[in-house]
């Protein structure tokens, strides 16, 4: 009888050891304590069901421990849906915190969503109480003078609570800055102008309200740096008239070409001109024995022509002879 009592003692305590394993798994009594101390009431169901929910209830009762003490009226439920949604609990929290110092209005809602849209929301805040400066890339302008001009700004923006969901980001601010510098430069008349007077192109763009439509408030535009770059009016002039100079030569070759050909076909009336003639004196001899044949033509008309052809030819002769052979002449050299 002893023995069985005894038995059963060992199988109650064995009992009692793993149900207070398993509580102690199922319920930090430690975390319990702490936020109970801090003025945070978390049932143990609660704490069981995160448990069951494969959640670590310190990334839940800490965060909601620090809202507490911060005087954020917030409770456990509310923590776990975000967290379930994918979102970042503690991040959240500090930015409730942050903004509640800076009084700046933001809901727990609010900032969920901003934390589910992927933007990170205590950087957000701390951007709305320290505004953050942007510098854009070189930005390449040219004036109507055509002279490059290279321009760097420094942008100072704050971010707009408001617009922070669904609103463009830093590559759309600096993306529409480096087109306000551009059309600024471009519609100057002299690169000079924009060298005398930088601060135009920061009023021109803070005119056009680039913010609009953006998760951030532009408060300033300030031009750090502006280097004069190619003359690239004079290259395009340059490029133009070597242009212009190859479709003249393009002509003038076709021009040659056509004077080339055109002497050729000249050449060859030429020659067919002289093969008539050759044809025709040819024929000359066959008509004057017709007609001494046929007594159209007597001897002594015969004759008579004959002398005006010598007497022709000789006067031909002797012209030729008197002429002056000015590449004969030459000028014997002085004593």
């Amino acid at each position: 009888m002893p023995d069985f009592r005894l038995f059963w003692t060992v199988v109650v305590g064995v009992v009692l050891l793993i149900f207070v394993m398993v509580l102690f798994h199922f319920i930090p009594f430690g975390m319990w304590i702490r936020a109970l101390a801090s003025g945070v009431h978390i049932s143990f169901g609660s704490l069981i069901g995160m448990r069951v929910r494969r959640i670590k209830p310190e990334r839940l009762v800490y965060p909601l421990i620090k809202a507490t003490k911060a005087g954020l009226d917030l409770n456990i439920t509310q923590l776990e849906t975000h967290f379930l949604a994918g979102g970042n609990v503690d991040k959240v929290i500090n930015a409730l915190i942050a903004a509640q110092r800076a009084n700046i209005p933001i809901a727990f809602e609010k900032a969920c969503a901003i934390d589910l849209a992927g933007r990170d929301v205590f950087e957000a805040v701390q951007m709305s109480v320290t505004p953050k400066v942007i510098e854009t890339p070189v930005v390449a302008a040219i004036a109507k003078d055509g002279i490059e001009l290279r321009a760097k700004a420094r942008v100072t923006v704050r971010t707009n609570i408001e617009r922070l969901v669904g609103g463009a980001g830093e590559e759309t601010v600096i993306a529409r800055v480096g087109e306000g510098i551009v059309t600024t430069v471009g519609s100057a008349e002299t690169h000079k102008q924009v060298l005398e007077n930088p601060d135009s192109i920061s009023r021109t763009v803070l005119s056009k309200g680039l913010d609009a439509g953006t998760a951030f408030e532009i408060l300033s535009i300030d031009i750090a740096d502006v280097d004069v770059g190619r003359n690239v009016g004079a290259q395009l002039l340059m490029d133009q008239a070597e242009a212009d100079r190859r479709i003249a030569q393009a002509k003038a070759e076709e021009r040659r070409a056509m004077a080339v050909a055109h002497e050729q076909e000249m050449k060859a009336s030429v020659q067919e001109m002289r093969a008539k003639v050759v044809e025709a004196e040819a024929e000359v001899p066959k008509a004057m024995a017709a007609a001494l044949r046929d007594g159209k033509l007597g001897v002594l008309d015969y004759y008579k022509m004959k002398n005006t052809i010598a007497d022709t030819d000789m006067r031909e002769s002797i012209a030729k002879a008197s002429a002056p052979q000015s590449s004969s002449v030459v000028q014997e050299p002085r004593k």
